[in-house]
């Protein structure tokens, strides 16, 4: 087992040895690999263990879209790595490498790296090649962009709930059924990610058509897109109301289950506290 750290912060640097403060700075021996999200998009949302570990780190490395998020003086004077969206494992092995060259790296996701992100993959190509004792490895948490896109639509998410990706590029789109029709039919909430692209411009209204066995056509569903970055939008409808038209990859979707309803025009899904303690005034 590592050892342990105290809770809620980083090793302080007085604590390291003259060898490790060497090694954070390019010298001999890897230097550390540190996985970020950095939230659904405002940089007031980006964790502040995440922010310190992109201040103190040498190079940064993330997809172009993701590194535009944050705040320039935060990459003043460091190496930037940026690939498109299919260079993921170019993009985590670039990291590695500039680990392994003695220098502090992060690895930069959306929301949290470890909800759809690269954390899963870093560890995946450190396992691969062999560099798991060797290079030291951290994930810091994020607000997920699911929970960033269901404060914009009220409390959707106080009962069981699930996340299913739409995205077939990794999962076959038969597993990615039977998990939806699974999910649907136990009543959970279901976030979707990945809703929709040029290419997958079908699944989102095959993936509603599922949900549809299972569910209400009155059934609360909420549509953000661009969750607290520019250009946010918020949509309140019904099941039936949906329109797969007007979602995209930058877009949450979020189906109630048979409890959730619509109030003061904002997504309720109630945990159950009425029914047990009474509610009345």
């Amino acid at each position: 087992m590592r050892g342990s750290r105290p809770a809620g912060g980083r090793d302080h640097p007085a604590s390291r040895s003259e060898d490790e403060i060497e090694n954070r700075h390019g010298g001999a021996g890897p230097g550390k690999l540190t996985v970020i999200g950095l939230g659904p998009g405002d940089p007031a949302l980006t964790a502040p263990l995440a922010v310190q570990a992109l201040a103190d780190a040498g190079v940064v490395v993330g997809y172009s879209t993701y590194l535009d998020l944050i705040p320039a003086q935060l990459l003043a004077g460091k190496q930037v790595v940026s690939t498109g969206m299919m260079g993921e494992v170019a993009r985590c092995n670039a990291a590695i490498d500039a680990a392994l060259a003695g220098g502090d790296t992060v690895v930069v996701s959306s929301g949290d790296a470890g909800v759809y992100g690269m954390a899963g993959l870093v560890l995946e190509l450190l396992e691969t090649r062999g560099l798991l004792e060797a290079v030291e490895f951290e994930v810091v948490p994020g607000i997920p962009a699911v929970m960033g896109a269901a404060a914009l639509l009220g409390a959707p998410l106080t009962h069981d709930f699930a996340c299913v990706s739409l995205s077939d590029l990794l999962t076959p789109w038969e597993r990615i059924e039977k998990r939806l029709d699974a999910a649907a039919g136990a009543d959970f909430v279901l976030a979707l990610y990945n809703p929709r692209s040029k290419r997958r411009s079908g699944l989102l209204e095959k993936a509603l058509a599922i949900i549809s066995r299972h569910r209400a056509p009155e059934t609360p569903v909420g549509v953000v897109r661009q969750a607290w970055r520019e250009g946010q939008s918020v949509q309140v409808g019904t099941l039936e109301s949906t329109d797969p038209e007007s979602v995209d990859m930058l877009t949450i979707v979020v189906v109630g289950n048979s409890q959730t309803r619509i109030a003061g025009g904002r997504m309720l899904t109630p945990r159950g506290y009425a029914g047990k303690y009474g509610l009345g005034g």
